[in-house]
């Protein structure tokens, strides 16, 4: 007997009904992953503007870089924020994030300036979607968290802009690129995964 209790489908999130430290347990999710998101690309780009400013020719590549990397700081700077204001435990992760992101970034401005925008092409695909499910959890949750996923949203369209401007400047011609964004892709959604919860 249904009665008239609504059905609920099995794959619709409902945070919103979720009450008390359910609810403020997917917040911390979403702010340490996205913390740690930011962070990371913020090394990214520091990776690929330590090698790239010290070759010649590049001055152009080096002016996009350094703004991408300039609106990555300041999503940084806010989600520091916003961890603080929440009592967020930052991931655990980070060193390894301090590292890694570097390291890719220097890897792929090694491998040229077509790689370099494959990197930032296949790193802002994936935090796209990521932001757009984050976006969509927290328009459940209501005008509570309005702001936080006006931020969320706002940061999204920023990192869009970047994949766009990476592909309009040949990400898509880099060597073996199925398999470079491919591979990023993977490792990007693999740290999504890790840094939610540790």
């Amino acid at each position: 007997m249904t009665g008239s209790r609504t059905e609920t489908s099995p794959k619709s999130p409902r945070v919103s009904a979720q009450p008390g430290r359910a609810r403020e347990s997917a917040i911390e999710e979403m702010l340490r992953v996205d913390h740690a998101g930011e962070y990371g690309a913020v090394r990214i780009y520091a990776g690929q503007l330590a090698v790239l400013r010290n070759m010649p020719g590049n001055e152009d590549l080096v002016a996009k870089l350094e703004h991408m990397a300039e609106d990555e700081e300041v999503h940084l700077a806010r989600f520091n924020e916003l961890i603080n204001e929440r009592h967020v435990r930052p991931t655990a992760f980070a060193p390894v994030w301090h590292v890694a992101g570097f390291a890719l970034g220097a890897a792929t401005a090694l491998l040229g300036e077509k790689a370099a925008h494959a990197c930032t092409a296949a790193v802002e695909e994936v935090i796209d979607e990521h932001y757009r499910s984050q976006v969509q959890r927290l328009d459940q949750m209501g005008e509570e968290e309005k702001p936080l996923r006006d931020t969320i949203e706002k940061f999204r369209l920023e990192e869009v802009e970047h994949r766009d401007e990476a592909i309009a400047s040949g990400a898509e011609q880099a060597p073996a690129y199925p398999l470079l964004s491919g591979a990023i892709k993977a490792a990007c959604r693999l740290a999504i995964k890790v840094s939610e919860k540790a």
